[in-house]
Formats: structure tokens, sequence, C-alpha cells
């Protein structure tokens, strides 16, 4: 199955928190098999004067995707991230790592929501995720990641 991640930093060294980030994601699924440069971007959904750096990455692996949530959320309290947010309340953080897309898997449970349930609406995940997979599509919306980015662009 293909997987694909989204991360993101606003504090600290943001540029070592992504690469450390990944760093333990390759050793814990194997080989990373594409990922995006990193975006400088706004923080979005709440106020801070700390900027984002953010960015995608693709993973081949045979884990589900709640096996995949349990290390995601493991290397984020390694990391230093003390709380994930929660009700749409969102603070700075060391180290967010999101899933995004599972192949075409389509899931709802109490922890875990696939395909992420606001990335179609979020600049600073479409962007780096269409750099490294643009005719991914969106399970649920049935649109290519590069069309959800133009989308959401021409919004703007």
């Amino acid at each position: 199955m293909t997987i694909y991640l989204g991360l993101g930093t606003n504090i600290g060294n943001k540029e070592e928190n992504l690469t450390r980030a990944i760093v333990r994601l390759s050793l814990a699924l194997g080989t990373c098999t594409a990922q995006s440069r990193f975006f400088e971007t706004a923080p979005w959904g709440f106020e801070s004067s700390n900027s984002f750096l953010n960015c995608c990455v693709a993973f081949e692996t045979t884990l589900t995707p709640l096996e995949l949530l349990d290390i995601t959320e493991r290397i984020e309290r390694e990391l230093g991230r003390t709380a994930k947010s929660e009700g749409g309340i969102y603070h700075d953080r060391v180290i967010d790592i999101d899933i995004l897309l599972c192949d075409n898997l389509v899931m709802n449970t109490g922890r875990l929501t696939i395909p992420h349930p606001l990335m179609h609406k979020r600049d600073f995940v479409l962007q780096p995720l269409a750099e490294i997979a643009p005719e991914a599509l969106h399970p649920i919306l049935h649109k290519s990641i590069g069309l959800l980015l133009e989308e959401l662009t021409e919004c703007r």
C-alpha cells in the first residue's frame, strides 16, 4: 500500500525537525519512495508568530492504518510533541505527522479518518503533495491532488 504523510513544524530548528521525522519514519517504515521539498507557510487555523515548514513523503508499507498511526504518534512524542490538536484547537508544535492517503482507502474510526478530512482545504498539504503525487486521487472527491490544488488556488 502506498501511503502519503504530511509533516509540519513551526518551533525549534524546523529543517532539523522535519529531517529527523523523515529519518525516524524511514527506520520504522522502510525506504521513503518520494519526498517533497520543504515549503514555508503561514499558520492555518490559529494565530502564531511562527511560520511553518511543511513537506509530504510517500512510503510503501504493509502496515494497517492504525499501526501506522501508532508509529506516527510515537515518533511525534519522541521528537518532543506533547499534545495533539483536538476539537479544531491548534497550537505551535515541534512536529506534526498526518496520514493523508493510503492508496484508495476510505475509513473513519474514532482514532483515524482517511483520507485526511481537511487536506483538500489546505494549501500547505496540497502544494507538497502535488509535487510528489499530482495524479494521486482523493478517494472521496474523485479528483487528483493536482486538480484539488488548482481549485483551491483559484478560490483564493
